[in-house]
């Protein structure tokens, strides 16, 4: 059994930073894809970013492009999430998830592939 442990959320206003991290515990796959979600209070969670844990080859979604930036600490198991010009849209549950497979374009932000989750961290951004 996988255990994923996200930290690092708060409330901050529009424009300053976060940075939330990840850490993996248990028996992962060396080849695997970790990543963020997240889901605002009435909307369907969405694919934030995720990594390839072998390649370090990232995917994030268009909204995030140029102010999200996700990176790894293999050794540390952990992945991380720099969160810069938040903005009030960016308010969500974030989730942390992996996969034992790695990311590809076509399916990096395919929730149903990802098997196990971790309980998430409120971020909020006021303006």
């Amino acid at each position: 059994q996988v255990h994923l442990a996200e930290s690092g959320g708060g409330s901050v206003q529009t424009g300053e930073s976060l940075r939330l991290s990840c850490a993996a515990s248990g028996p992962t796959n060396s080849n695997s894809c970790m990543g963020w979600f997240r889901q605002a209070p009435g909307k369907e969670r969405e694919g934030v970013a995720t990594i390839n844990t072998i390649t370090g080859f990232s995917y994030s979604a268009s909204s995030v492009k140029g102010r999200f930036t996700i990176s790894q600490d293999n050794a540390k198991n952990t992945i991380y999430l720099q969160m810069n010009g938040l903005k009030p849209e960016d308010t969500a549950m974030y989730y942390c998830a992996i996969k034992s497979k790695g990311c590809y374009s076509d399916s990096w932000s395919s929730q149903n592939q990802f098997e196990y989750w971790g309980q998430g961290t409120q971020v909020t951004v006021s303006s």
